[in-house]
């Protein structure tokens, strides 16, 4: 009987560390993203044909 306890205690701690690394990834991913945007529309803001940085 313990021994069944002890592996569904193991597959329910399993599945609660895979959905917390999922959450955490979907954030980062999330982070990554807005950084990713706003690096491209700093750098279209600060050139203009030429690719200097405007005075």
């Amino acid at each position: 009987m313990l021994r069944v306890l002890g592996a569904a205690l193991l597959v329910v701690l399993a599945f609660t560390l895979a959905g917390a690394l999922y959450q955490v990834l979907a954030w980062a991913v999330a982070v990554g993203a807005l950084v990713f945007a706003g690096v491209v529309v700093w750098s279209l803001s600060t050139r203009d044909g030429e690719g200097r940085v405007r005075r």
